[in-house]
């Protein structure tokens, strides 16, 4: 397992694990951050992450992006 960060932009990832207190498992549970989920990279830009999940464009810090492990 790595984190999200470590994903190259462009790749198809699924979620193995989401860490951290179970208000920031449910925060990124309500915006489709699930386990066995799949995100689409689509780029990194100033210490944030863009992703696609279900059809809708994220952007992440790096923080939280962290917290989500592939």
């Amino acid at each position: 397992m790595m984190p999200l960060t470590m994903a190259s932009a462009g790749e198809t990832v699924m979620i193995k694990k989401i860490n951290g207190k179970d208000e920031t498992k449910q925060h990124l549970a309500a915006m489709g951050f699930v386990e066995s989920g799949n995100v689409t990279i689509i780029s990194k830009i100033a210490g944030n992450v863009i992703l696609r999940v279900k059809n809708s464009r994220v952007a992440l810090g790096m923080g939280m992006a962290n917290r989500i492990m592939i």
